[in-house]
């Protein structure tokens, strides 16, 4: 009995060493799995720290403001492109990014700036006015500049997937009292804490009891970043382990500094639409457009206390809210001894400072239709997934000035038309596109009658009937054969059918319904008859019209069919802009250029978008072309624009209207602004508008608001000028009633002369020969 008692004894001895031993084993597979989880825990935060932080959205820049003696700017515009810059105006203008102004002049310290040529330094300069011009500019100690650039404006991005906005800061640009402002409110022993706050975990824990649920965090400002740059906004006790052993690793790796710098180029800030504003540098230009080196303490402070809540302290929307919550942050910056009371007291006194909130966004994404060229132009070279995230910088030519001037006359003349013509409040739409003649660059859009409209672009994606605006390519088709066509030669200006493939007869009439017979080739083109257009395209053949239109620059196919003699193709305006430029750059082929250059983040070149130029038209045909391009304006279907107009300004264009009246077009140019511009109604009805009385009102306004040169007519080698009789073809003499001096090339000009006898009489010739003393 003894000996089986012993033998049971020693058998239940075994089994407990068996039981430590998994006890054992377990908690070794525990401590091997959790120094795994935590060494890959370890290499997420590290990796992605380290490593390229954000996805940087890639912003696109207007052309730099450059300021020299006689510049065609007045104190006003200048003063209006400051303030959209956000200097600020002052007395007396003491630091980066003020101005002050005078009845003649404006004083502005400069902030500088990295160009794609070199680096412009922020300077005190003095600018004189003389009536719209810059009479004088000088420095601080009054010596003479010659030239002055000012930063460009941003106006617009191309963003993330996910809608995040941010323009990257480091700690030496912020202004003083932001980040020890920020660390006194948010994590007052920052810099001794190791990740974690004990004192704020116990404080949230008991409140946390209190209410039952995860309600606070007591999270330093090293959580405050774990949450926000790796972790998700749920508030469950997995997540806050996982964010208290982040913030810890996060300390032994990087420095406080590299800390405080990534937070406050992460934190969110607010909502610009659907861009999230992310970080104090894209949130002080968002409330106060200006740059974070600009802030003032009473809007540091603002944007301190946002950040417990962005939207729950929205300036805009919460300014009571949003002014005690400052007030508090200025309140324990002083307890902090980050400021003094003092200090405290007067910017508690200030107000909230920010923008009005219908320019919140600061001067920038206002413009969407030429932003929607730039990114089309950009598509052509770039992935979309490098231009939303590589933090590009890319230079345009856009024009604020000219943009400004464009927006205002869409807006008021499309309105004025709807209420003169009794048209429906609302159904006129418009587009518009201005040029620099012989660079190509296209320095304004407009491609709604609402500036700043973001949807349908009509100025690249309106593609309509574009009427009589091609009759200059069939006019120039003819002029480049000058045995045969002349601008003397007569045109028949009678009822034309021409039997269609189809068993279809196509017989345009003229839009009075007029005929006029023969009239000189210059007077059809002015005059814009149908029936004299036609007959000549016939006569060319339309395949020669079709190769006039690819060699201005139209690039779709075309079907050669009669129809397109009168206009029958649909173009957007910017399709037009493309050939009139030709036609104005005296035909040298340009690509319409929107894009300078693009820079990396760091100021990289990537590319540069060139000048690029190609002769497709002899000078001497450009030249005669011209001659009847001016009549279209100063004699024909475009002469009401010199009502409002200099009659000195040298200008050339045409009318165009289409069937029913749909599309009114006119595109013109000066020395060196090519002007297009369409009116019609988005669902194709009818309007009462032609050419004349549509289009060309509003590129009359646009044209008077710009500084205008008139148009480079100089008398090309190989031509010659003659006096002709014009409904004779005959040569003439200058005093006989009716002649014209017309130019010629060589070997083109009439051999017969006419019985005149030269007198003294009055002749439509007089606008032509007294311009040039001929």
């Amino acid at each position: 009995m003894v000996s089986k008692r012993r033998t049971k004894k020693k058998r239940g001895g075994r089994k407990t060493p068996s039981r430590w031993r998994w006890l054992w084993r377990l908690l070794a597979v525990s401590v091997v799995v959790g120094a795994l989880a935590l060494l890959v825990l370890d290499a997420v935060v590290y990796q992605k720290f380290s490593g390229k932080k954000w996805s940087l959205p890639s912003y696109v820049y207007g052309r730099a403001l450059e300021l020299y003696q006689g510049q065609a700017i007045s104190r006003e515009q200048l003063q209006w492109e400051l303030g959209n810059l956000g200097y600020r105006r002052v007395p007396a203008a003491k630091e980066p990014g003020q101005f002050s102004v005078s009845s003649s002049r404006v004083e502005l310290f400069s902030r500088g700036f990295e160009f794609w040529d070199g680096t412009e330094p922020a300077r005190l300069m003095r600018v004189s006015f003389g009536g719209d011009r810059v009479s004088a500019l000088s420095d601080s100690h009054g010596s003479e500049l010659t030239l002055a650039r000012l930063e460009p404006m941003v106006i617009g991005g191309i963003y993330p997937a996910h809608k995040e906005d941010r323009e990257l800061v480091q700690l030496a640009q912020l202004p003083p009292y932001l980040a020890d402002g920020l660390v006194a409110v948010e994590d007052q022993g920052f810099y001794s804490h190791h990740g974690l706050s004990f004192r704020g975990v116990a404080r949230a824990m008991v409140a946390n009891l209190k209410e039952g649920r995860f309600s606070q965090g007591g999270s330093t400002l090293t959580q405050q970043l774990v949450k926000n740059f790796y972790l998700n906004q749920r508030r469950t006790l997995t997540r806050k382990v996982q964010e208290a052993l982040m913030a810890v690793l996060l300390e032994v790796h990087f420095s406080k500094q590299e800390i405080l710098e990534t937070y406050i180029n992460e934190v969110y800030l607010g909502q610009a639409g659907d861009r999230a504003v992310h970080g104090f540098g894209l949130a002080s230009r968002h409330y106060f457009q200006r740059p974070i080196e600009d802030l003032e303490l009473h809007q540091i402070a603002l944007l301190v206390g946002m950040v417990k809540g962005a939207s729950y302290y929205n300036p805009w929307r919460q300014p009571e809210r949003a002014l005690q919550r400052r007030n508090l942050v200025l309140k324990l910056m002083a307890e902090q001894g980050v400021i003094d009371a003092p200090q405290a007291q007067r910017a508690s006194q200030k107000p909230l400072g920010v923008v009005p909130a219908q320019n919140g966004k600061g001067g920038r994404w206002q413009y969407p239709a030429f932003l929607d060229l730039v990114k089309r132009r950009l598509r052509e070279h770039y992935d979309e997934s490098d231009l939303q995230t590589e933090g590009l910088r890319i230079f345009t030519h856009f024009d604020p000035q000219v943009q400004r001037k464009l927006e205002s006359r869409v807006a008021s003349r499309i309105e004025n038309l709807e209420k003169g013509y009794r048209i429906e409040a609302g159904k006129l739409q418009g587009a518009a596109v201005i040029v620099r003649i012989g660079s190509g660059e296209v320095v304004a859009m407009a491609g709604d009658r609402q500036a700043g409209y973001a949807g349908f672009n009509r100025a690249l994606d309106a593609r309509r009937q574009i009427g009589s605006t091609v009759k200059p390519a069939v006019y120039l088709a003819a002029l480049e054969q000058p045995s045969r066509y002349t601008l003397a030669s007569l045109i028949d200006d009678a009822p034309i059918s021409v039997d269609g493939a189809k068993g279809d007869v196509w017989e345009p009439r003229n839009f009075g319904r007029e005929s006029h017979g023969p009239v000189p080739l210059y007077q059809a083109l002015g005059q814009s008859y149908n029936q004299a257009a036609a007959r000549l395209g016939m006569e060319l053949g339309v395949d020669t019209v079709v190769d006039t239109l690819h060699r201005l620059g139209y690039e779709e196919p075309l079907s050669a069919l009669p129809s397109l003699t009168l206009g029958a193709v649909a173009m957007s305006p910017v399709e037009v802009a493309q050939l009139y430029h030709s036609i104005a750059a005296n035909g040298f082929y340009t690509p319409l250029r929107a894009i300078d250059s693009v820079f990396t983040a760091t100021n990289t070149p990537l590319k540069h978008y060139p000048f690029e130029s190609e002769q497709r038209f002899d000078p001497k045909a450009m030249h005669l072309l011209h001659y009847a391009m001016q009549v279209v304006l100063r004699e024909g279907t475009g002469k009401s624009a010199y009502r409002r107009l200099p009659e000195s300004l040298v200008l050339a264009g045409k009318t165009g209207t289409t069937n029913d009246q749909r599309d009114s077009w006119f595109a013109g140019f000066s020395g060196n602004y090519l002007s297009v511009v369409w009116l019609g109604r988005d669902d194709n009805g009818k309007t009462p508008l032609t050419g004349g009385t549509g289009a060309l009102q509003l590129w009359t306004d646009i044209m008077a608001t710009l500084d205008n040169r008139s148009m480079v007519f100089n008398q090309p080698e190989g031509v010659s000028y003659h006096w002709v009789e014009p409904y004779t073809g005959l040569l003439s003499s200058e005093g006989c009633e009716g002649a014209r001096y017309l130019p010629f090339i060589d070997g083109s000009a009439p051999q017969q002369q006419s019985n005149c006898r030269p007198a003294t009489f009055d002749g439509v010739i007089d606008w032509f020969k007294g311009k040039f003393g001929w």
